[in-house]
């Protein structure tokens, strides 16, 4: 999400037409590469351990893992060959002048959604971290323990997460641009890997059992157990509304390259996530919570490092976020307005319809992260959103590419064939994941 925001608030004001290569700065081999990295590596990797208890063992979720990836870096070369295709350089302008009009809008609908859920994810992660600290804090002044700390709305974890939303996020996301993004495109990359560190030391410091935890499970349950963290894994993994924008601004656009530059990305993503869902699972088993960071003591120094690490990077990309769904809505009111009125929109409508929307986006998002507490719930939603833009835009894209470019039949044959796997696996990924997702925020499962 960091490449995305910093590329985005560039081109969501410019033309959607791929710069020459002489416009500014360009991107070599391994800048392209940590840029991927910065995109992958977030949030999602608290809920990898939980993940791996969740498939039944380190076997059965390295094993979704390495097949997962074959259709994760598959997508992304599909989506630089696309680029290539079209000469746009963001993801909606792709799929529309790729895939048509009608199924552009439908990827700025699921665009602005999957952001709209990151958000709540985020303020989620933020809301489990204040608990922790809250506690901390109370120990470290009282001298007691926290299960004697006595109830006051000042107290509360939750009133301190609306306190920081009001008079920190809140004023970060109401500019029109925000330059705050290229100081702190460091810190996610940096929290992910203090994280994975973090989490390898304690396993091996922490003098707990381990002799019950099962490496493989077995059972009818196992491949519905495996099938449910694919949307984790999506949700971890997920660079590729980035990928383009990324592709656009390398020096070297042959499609070999991309691919190269896409495949080392996604080893070092997979071996990263690995060691965290590995460890965290080995030293926790079955009482691994869905945020791995809560399965932590409070007092933990070294994770509350982490915690601070993490919230801090939160609260920079939060607001870049909001930005940039706001920026999609506002492109739709602006057209709208224009075939309303026939003239141009007014500063004074951007204006209103940017405070407005900067307050609904906070105080909706707020609300559904402090009644859906459940991590693991809201990454549910956003792994079935991101099966889109991971599978099923990219299936269409490359079967839309087949009906016009020139190439061999064979080669039109088994490309159309490919897009058409991958787009069947995104729409049962996201049937499944999604309707497992709300059946559980509803409380039905």
């Amino acid at each position: 999400m960091e490449a995305l925001a910093r590329e985005s608030i560039s081109l969501l004001t410019s033309s959607t037409a791929k710069p020459p290569l002489d416009a500014g700065p360009r991107l070599g081999s391994t800048g392209a590469v940590f840029v991927m990295l910065k995109s992958a590596l977030g949030a999602g990797l608290l809920n990898f351990p939980w993940a791996f208890e969740r498939a039944g063992g380190v076997r059965s979720a390295v094993t979704v893992e390495l097949i997962s990836l074959v259709f994760l870096t598959s997508s992304l070369i599909i989506l630089g060959y696309s680029s290539s295709i079209s000469g746009r350089c963001t993801y909606q302008a792709v799929v529309k002048e790729v895939c048509g009009p009608a199924i552009g809008q439908l990827c700025e609908i699921c665009f602005i959604f999957n952001l709209f859920m990151i958000s709540v994810a985020f303020l989620v992660i933020m809301n489990d971290q204040l608990e922790k600290l809250c506690g901390s804090l109370y120990e470290v002044v009282t001298g007691l323990p926290k299960s004697e700390m006595l109830y006051h709305f000042y107290t509360d974890h939750r009133f301190a997460l609306l306190l920081l939303c009001i008079f920190i996020i809140l004023p970060l996301s109401i500019p029109k641009e925000i330059s705050l993004q290229k100081y702190t495109s460091i810190l996610g990359t940096l929290a992910a890997t203090y994280l994975t560190v973090a989490i390898i030391i304690k396993y091996h410091t922490l003098p707990t059992v381990r002799v019950h935890i099962p490496i493989h499970s077995t059972g009818k349950s196992s491949w519905t157990s495996m099938f449910s963290v694919i949307p984790t894994i999506c949700f971890g993994f997920q660079c590729h509304e980035a990928s383009i924008a990324i592709y656009s601004s390398m020096e070297d656009q042959q499609l070999s390259h991309w691919v190269a530059v896409s495949v080392v990305a996604m080893v070092i993503c997979l071996i990263i996530y690995s060691l965290t869902g590995v460890y965290g699972y080995l030293t926790f088993g079955r009482e691994v919570k869905a945020d791995i960071l809560m399965s932590y003591a409070s007092s933990d120094v070294m994770m509350l490092v982490a915690r601070l690490l993490f919230g801090v990077s939160i609260i920079t990309i939060y607001p870049i976020l909001v930005l940039l769904g706001r920026s999609v809505i506002q492109d739709s009111l602006r057209s709208w307005q224009r075939r309303q009125r026939e003239g141009v929109a007014s500063a004074k409508l951007e204006r209103r319809s940017r405070y407005l929307l900067t307050v609904l986006w906070i105080i909706i998002t707020l609300l559904i992260a402090v009644f859906v507490p459940d991590i693991s719930k809201v990454i549910g939603v956003i792994g079935g959103i991101s099966a889109f833009f991971i599978f099923i835009f990219p299936g269409l894209c490359l079967m839309f590419c087949m009906q016009t470019e020139p190439v061999s039949c064979r080669t039109r044959v088994v490309l159309t064939a490919w897009g058409g796997v991958t787009l069947i696996c995104g729409a049962f990924i996201f049937g499944q994941s999604t309707s497992v997702a709300v059946m559980e925020l509803l409380g039905k499962v």
